[in-house]
């Protein structure tokens, strides 16, 4: 067993991130929600770190209850200004007088100014990470623009060349149509350094084990220093206040 950033760590070839794309990708039968409170307390635990986090499934209280249960108090983080929380539950960004492109303008634009006071305060953030928890209801909130979606997360990747910030994205492959998945998730999956998947076993149901974790990152060296794209798979159980994580067959 190891902790999932260790685990990680050698999949990604850093303890995290730094200036990529993180896609997490998951499915109602298997929630990846786990993995994307991991990496929100890894981030704040890390000296000079700071968090802009776009909630748009959950309030703050949901969070912070399940982080303090992993020993991490968000409401200190935010009070400390490592923690930019953004709740919006009831985001749209179409207005009665706006354009949906304004909507994502605006939002747009709140990220990158705490992006840039955190890499311009006195005691300057080394990591700053954008965190989005649910990136399906920006469609929703967009009345079903695909188009201003794609406009709007190409912006955030943006971010990560112009000011060395990682942006990480949790995504829900299966509420799409069979229409509309092709084309989103095909452009999400094109934007990302690294992916992370979380999905049932192929065996089926499993009592020690509750499902199975693939890591691709798309950027490692290879043997002949060459970029190269590498798989790991990793498997995990969800306890109460911690996961557990393993290599197939490791468990017992």
């Amino acid at each position: 067993m190891a902790e999932l950033c260790d685990l990680l760590a050698e999949a990604m070839g850093h303890s995290l991130p730094v200036g990529k794309v993180v896609l997490i990708g998951d499915c109602v039968e298997t929630s990846g929600a786990f993995v994307l409170h991991l990496l929100l307390k890894r981030c704040l635990s890390l000296d000079s770190s700071f968090v802009v986090f776009v909630a748009l499934s959950h309030p703050f209280s949901h969070y912070d209850r399940i982080l303090r249960k992993m020993g991490c108090n968000l409401s200190a983080q935010k009070k400390n200004g490592n923690l930019h929380f953004l709740e919006l539950l009831d985001f749209s960004a179409r207005s009665k007088e706006n354009s949906v492109d304004d909507g994502f303008c605006k939002l747009y634009n709140e990220i990158r100014k705490s992006v840039e006071a955190a890499r311009s305060k006195d005691t300057k953030a080394s990591c700053v990470y954008i965190m989005i928890d649910d990136i399906s209801l920006l469609e929703i909130a967009a009345d079903g623009s695909e188009n201003d979606v794609l406009n709007f997360l190409h912006y955030c990747s943006t971010l990560t060349s112009e000011t060395d910030c990682s942006l990480i994205i949790l995504n829900h492959e299966d509420v799409y149509s069979s229409e509309d998945a092709p084309r989103l998730l095909a452009h999400l999956q094109h934007l990302s350094d690294i992916e992370i998947r979380a999905a049932p076993l192929n065996t089926g149901l499993a009592a020690d084990v509750h499902g199975q974790l693939t890591v691709i990152n798309k950027g490692l060296l290879n043997d002949d220093r060459r970029s190269g794209r590498r798989i790991w798979n990793f498997q995990f159980k969800v306890k109460e206040n911690s996961v557990e994580f393993f290599y197939p067959g490791s468990q017992h």
